[in-house]
């Protein structure tokens, strides 16, 4: 069944509140929703919280390879799956077969720190987005004739928002926090650009459909309103394996730094970092251990464009990995992720090593 904290209905609820406080009493519905949040994980799924961190998986994943008869194993993972892999690899160096880690977690960032690195990727994508809409003039649909007009309409359309939510789906309406998610969904891939631009400007016209079906989507929410157990899952995970647990006045702190590294969301993204405030379970470790002596090569992909795991992140990753394990690859693309972007460059590389063991040379580039 996996971990599960709020129903669907409270899910909603949650989702839709205001996730950037500006005075007291939205501090404290901020902080109540929290506190509601790790309750429900708490009373709904208590004796699984200590162990789904990143280890156990990473020792399940063990004896699955033991479980099958496999002398090694072989790896392909994105995102997170990059961090799992790095530990795995860090407790059973002697197991791992070919592996590839492609938008890679930088493994020696604290969790603020990496929050802040997603801050300044997701400004990055945004920037690029408005240069497209830029370069292609009256094509675009939103108002601007430079980046920084563009993005002072989109800032501008979530202040609007802040104070008066518009029409969403059915009897949702889409808030703040809605378009927030929804503008982080669609700049995860260069593909949705077309869906964000749609979106924000219907959400200036009053019409919030658009961009709260992808902020559902950033969510796990279906159509029906049934939600998946990705956000608690996540929580569940990255609060076990982070030892951080920061309150109101420190995240009030960092504010003024996260608004630099982006302008347009890091007051989202800012707040967030008291995600893990309230969890009842104590967090493992600042920063994983990946270090992995006598490993095969791993493949490990940065993508220059990748908003959630920005591109330094590989090269630390190949770093702590160790010498001649890592084998760093670059791809100078959009999106998060290189593989799946159809790149034949990338491709070609990653499939003969796991077809065929025939390693990359380090430091290749792509395309």
């Amino acid at each position: 069944m996996g971990i599960q904290c709020l129903d669907d209905e409270e899910l909603d609820e949650f989702h839709a509140q205001d996730g950037t406080p500006d005075d007291a009493a939205e501090e404290k519905a901020f902080t109540d929703s929290l506190t509601s949040y790790t309750s429900a994980c708490e009373e709904n799924s208590g004796d699984e919280l200590p162990y789904v961190g990143t280890t156990d998986a990473a020792r399940d994943m063990d004896l699955m390879r033991q479980v099958l008869g496999d002398d090694k194993l072989h790896y392909f993972g994105i995102s997170y799956g990059t961090e799992l892999g790095g530990v795995y690899a860090h407790l059973f160096p002697e197991n791992v077969g070919r592996a590839v880690f492609d938008a890679v977690v930088d493994p020696t960032q604290s969790s603020e720190q990496s929050s802040l690195g997603q801050a300044k990727g997701f400004q990055l994508a945004l920037d690029n987005f408005a240069e497209d809409c830029v370069e292609r003039g009256d094509a675009c649909a939103l108002p601007g004739g430079s980046v920084e007009e563009i993005e002072d309409f989109v800032a501008g359309l979530l202040q609007r928002l802040d104070k008066k939510p518009v029409k969403g789906i059915g009897d949702r309406e889409l808030t703040q926090s809605h378009a927030a998610n929804g503008i982080l969904q669609a700049l995860y891939s260069k593909e949705y650009w077309k869906y964000l631009e749609q979106g924000l400007d219907e959400a200036d016209g009053g019409s919030g459909e658009l961009l709260l079906t992808l902020s559902d989507s950033m969510n796990g929410r279906s159509p029906d309103g049934s939600y998946s157990n990705i956000g608690a899952a996540g929580a569940a995970i990255g609060c076990v394996d982070n030892k951080a647990r920061h309150d109101m006045a420190h995240a009030k702190a960092k504010l003024p730094e996260f608004r630099k590294a982006s302008p347009v969301l890091g007051d989202f993204l800012g707040w967030g970092l008291m995600g893990c405030s309230e969890w009842p379970v104590p967090g493992e470790s600042d920063t994983p251990d990946v270090s992995a002596p006598g490993s095969a090569p791993i493949v490990v992909i940065g993508n220059t464009g990748d908003p959630a795991t920005p591109y330094e992140g590989a090269k630390k990753m190949a770093g702590e990995l160790g010498e001649g394990v890592g084998i760093e690859l670059t791809y100078k693309g959009q999106g998060h992720g290189a593989y799946n972007s159809g790149d034949q460059c990338v491709q070609r590389a990653v499939d003969a090593y796991l077809l065929r063991g025939k390693v990359p040379a380090a430091g290749t580039v792509c395309p």
